[in-house]
């Protein structure tokens, strides 16, 4: 059982025994283009695999005040899940992939962990490491057989933006912004109307979590790179960034690590700045609220 990554070669052995077979889930996206990872996948995927959608499935309705990417109803993912035949009573190993580094697998492993579904991997290297190694893609989509998933306890935790404010007077406060430092520092902000980050964020940038050739770093070199980023924080980890994503990718990176599980605050910093009287840090010290 892979719970948090899987190599090229460990899925293949998988498929190959086909007893029972690997649930694929291709995830492939791009915010500037939603629709262009369906087509993708259609031009060619994984042997059986089946999509999500990262705005259509994987997210939830925007009220305008909950971020842009807020977590999905669960039994309405459930349901999804179900009927592209993935079962919770009998499970069986899932495998997520996409073509950007596991940014926005990421994010389908952990709400798949938030449904309390256990045996779910993140294919490391991506879509690049299963081309690179020779193997075959499909343009046939199987019809799968409907299955019953009921969701159970999360074995992964969230904050909410209430939480997040009560926390800014803690000194135990530890809060993580996965973003790139430019957009933390307040600069070249283009998807969000305000720039900046939540007072006390500490930044790590998710792309930290990979090597050169788009696969994660091994769990000793993520250890001591978060160890060296908490420092004597005690605090539990609260993990963010724009729109609740790409904070997915440190949870599984400190999975990786062997590191305490830090909570997610889904909302993010999309949520964070649609009420104008939260506070924001920039480089320069600037600040509302």
């Amino acid at each position: 059982m892979y719970t948090d990554l899987i190599s090229v070669e460990q899925l293949q052995t998988l498929i190959d025994r086909n007893a029972p077979p690997p649930m694929i889930f291709d995830v492939r996206f791009d915010l500037a283009a939603p629709q262009s990872g369906r087509e993708q996948y259609a031009a060619g995927h994984l042997p059986g695999a089946q999509y999500l959608h990262l705005d259509d499935d994987l997210s939830g309705v925007r009220s305008g005040q909950n971020g842009r990417h807020p977590l999905p109803d669960r039994q309405r993912l459930a349901d999804t899940l179900g009927a592209l035949g993935l079962s919770s009573h009998r499970q069986r190993q899932v495998v997520i992939h996409d073509d950007h580094g596991g940014m926005f697998a990421a994010r389908a492993w952990w709400v798949l962990r938030w449904l309390g579904y256990t045996p779910v991997a993140v294919l490391n290297g991506g879509l690049q490491a299963w081309l690179a190694q020779g193997q075959r893609l499909e343009t046939h989509v199987g019809t799968p057989s409907p299955a019953l998933f009921v969701p159970t306890p999360g074995l992964v935790s969230t904050v909410d933006v209430a939480q997040v404010e009560a926390s800014l007077a803690s000194d135990e406060s530890v809060l993580i912004d996965a973003r790139s430092p430019d957009r933390f520092r307040g600069e070249n902000e283009t998807i969000d109307p305000v720039g900046g980050h939540i007072p006390g964020a500490l930044n790590r940038f998710f792309k930290d979590n990979l090597q050169p050739d788009g696969f994660f770093k091994p769990a000793h070199t993520l250890r001591a790179e978060f160890d060296a980023l908490l420092g004597t924080r005690t605090g539990t980890p609260v993990v963010q960034c724009g729109s609740g994503v790409t904070a997915c990718h440190h949870v599984l990176a400190m999975a990786v690590a062997h590191l305490a599980t830090p909570a997610l605050y889904a909302g993010s910093w999309s949520e964070w700045v649609a009420d104008p009287r939260r506070p924001i840090e920039t480089d320069t010290g600037a600040h509302r609220g």
